[in-house]
């Protein structure tokens, strides 16, 4: 694999996530879908929010059209496709879904990974942005800290 197939692999980890103001928001557990680290660019995510909604993503880098992609499904029956990939340190994902009060409008959905602390990883900020108006503007949807658990 190349190496543009690890460029995530800095959130693998059971993580605690916490919300702007600084409390618990919820866990997740991100683990590589393989058992050999040399055979990375897929992963798993299982998030449980502490308001009861469960999700689950895979994660998986195309080498072909070097890119990373994204299906992430939750418990309310939400679904979300991204693509993307490194834009200055940070994992960028981005795509398209439906408005939730204007399923005729389709909202650009932006997700941004960064590592936060040094090389232990202990810290990743994840910054999801949601636009109506095709980026002119976005609108903050969460913004979470991942802490090592």
């Amino acid at each position: 694999m190349t190496d543009a197939a690890h460029d995530f692999d800095f959130w693998i980890g059971d993580w605690d996530v916490f919300g702007p103001e600084g409390g618990q928001v919820g866990r997740n557990t991100v683990t590589s879908m393989f058992a050999t680290p040399s055979a990375s660019g897929m992963l798993h995510e299982h998030w449980h929010g502490n308001g009861g909604v469960e999700g689950r993503s895979i994660n998986a880098y195309d080498r072909t059209r070097g890119r990373w992609h994204q299906t992430w499904m939750d418990s309310t029956g939400d679904m979300l496709l991204l693509e993307g990939g490194l834009v200055g340190g940070a994992m960028v994902l981005e795509g398209r879904t439906p408005n939730g009060q204007d399923p005729t409008v389709v909202d650009r959905q932006r997700i941004t990974w960064t590592q936060l602390s040094d090389a232990d990883g202990a810290e990743v900020r994840q910054l999801w942005e949601s636009s109506s108006d095709d980026g002119a503007t976005w609108t903050v949807a969460f913004d979470g800290r991942y802490r090592r658990r």
